[in-house]
């Protein structure tokens, strides 16, 4: 079987008979979508009998002159020589369903395997082997968003296969960033607006913000880079990168007031076991006293995995450390999993907040909220608190903290 590095001339060759003679291929990205399990469950030596099972599997059901190779983990790319899309979209959902019908047996264990193909075709349209790996890359993420078990094929105006493969290309520049320091940290104060809010000596109350700065030094706000970083596994290595650069101007920043950093933390960091290394190692390197840390994870992570995010917040409490459940009352049944999260903060949605003085219903949502915090000893936070009128209503309901352009504008660290 081809490895990558064949399989790429092998489309470079395609590619230049389609510009030079006019012919057609197609090329299939093929992900098994339950490879993972088996390598993790069974450990990689059964992972290699399944790719050696799978591998003879595809080779029975394309034709000779067509190219199958294996690009890495549980990925396939097959090359269909002079075939039209039409043609490539029947041998693709045929390999689909050997895929589905077939069943790996380990000891005694048994597993259904599955894969999300992307497809996408090779003609005097396609611009480069880059480009057209990448967009079949694109097609099979899309085929796994939309449930696994399918085959998508990429079309010439597709807005989804443009949109993943600008994600490939923030993929890029944020691996890039993270060596070079185009990140740069911004703060937002968080006040506290009634008397029981605060200790005396719990200080300011910020919350740190990431920004990204391009090639023209513009900021770009995270909502554009994230979901690239989220894609591709990178939202640990942010937050990492996040706290070392905080920590490290801990004391030119802070000096010696005394001060809460609210620092929001990805799913990533908390299903990371080593994450607890990393973070007792920069508290110690620096000297920084975990009580004036905050993390704030938001309710849809914490609700994904409730007992690993119960294990993670009482482990980081057992530092020292505070913890703050953000979006909170924007997932399903939220103070039924509040029960099970000891937190010390709850940041009530902005979707709440901004229309709070016009919209009864979400006036008499935060009222609830507010209620049940206060009898669960949970101290609430106000996102989104955008001038007077909002400020002056979540001070009637009691609410402890307010956060906003209302309050003050995110400004740069330092």
């Amino acid at each position: 079987m081809a490895n990558r590095q064949e399989f790429e001339r092998q489309v470079k060759q395609a590619l230049g008979l389609s510009c030079s003679d006019y012919q057609v291929h197609a090329l299939c990205y093929l992900d098994l979508d339950h490879f993972k399990i088996v390598n993790d469950t069974c450990g990689h030596v059964a992972g290699d009998e399944l790719l050696r099972q799978i591998t003879v599997l595809l080779q029975e059901k394309i034709r000779k002159t067509d190219i199958l190779a294996r690009l890495g983990g549980g990925e396939f790319g097959v090359l269909l020589s002079k075939c039209t899309l039409e043609q490539a979209l029947l041998v693709t959902n045929n390999l689909l369903s050997c895929v589905q019908e077939f069943r790996f047996v380990w000891q005694e264990q048994v597993f259904s395997i599955g894969a999300s193909i992307g497809l996408v075709g090779i003609d005097t349209n396609s611009e480069s082997v880059a480009e057209i790996i990448s967009t079949a890359d694109a097609a099979c993420y899309t085929a796994k968003n939309r449930g696994r078990n399918r085959v998508y094929a990429a079309q010439t105006n597709d807005q989804e296969r443009l949109q993943q493969r600008g994600e490939m290309q923030w993929a890029s520049r944020i691996s890039q960033a993270l060596e070079s320091d185009w990140f740069c940290l911004y703060v937002q104060p968080i006040a506290a607006i009634t008397s029981t809010a605060q200790n005396a000596d719990d200080g300011d109350y910020y919350e740190v913000l990431l920004r990204f700065r391009d090639e023209e030094r513009n900021l770009v706000l995270p909502m554009t880079f994230i979901p690239a970083a989220e894609r591709y596994d990178l939202m640990h290595l942010i937050d990492q990168w996040v706290i070392r650069t905080l920590f490290r101007n801990w004391t030119r920043i802070v000096g010696d007031k005394q001060s809460i950093y609210a620092i929001n933390l990805s799913g990533s960091s908390i299903n990371d076991d080593r994450f607890f290394d990393f973070l007792y190692q920069q508290f110690t390197l620096y000297s920084i006293s975990p009580h004036c840390i905050c993390f704030e994870i938001t309710e849809t992570v914490a609700i994904a995995n409730l007992s690993k995010a119960r294990h993670f917040i009482q482990s980081l409490q057992r530092m020292g450390c505070r913890f703050a459940l953000d979006d909170f009352g924007v997932g399903m049944s939220s103070f039924a999993y509040l029960k099970s999260l000891p937190v010390d903060y709850l940041k009530i949605d902005g979707s709440f907040i901004r229309n709070i003085v016009d919209n009864p219903v979400d006036n008499a949502i935060v009222a609830a909220i507010t209620h049940i915090s206060s009898v669960m000893g949970i101290q609430t936070i106000a996102e989104f608190v955008e001038n007077d009128a909002i400020l002056e209503r979540i001070t009637e309901l009691g609410i402890d903290y307010a956060q906003g352009y209302g309050i003050a504008a995110p400004r740069p660290l330092g």
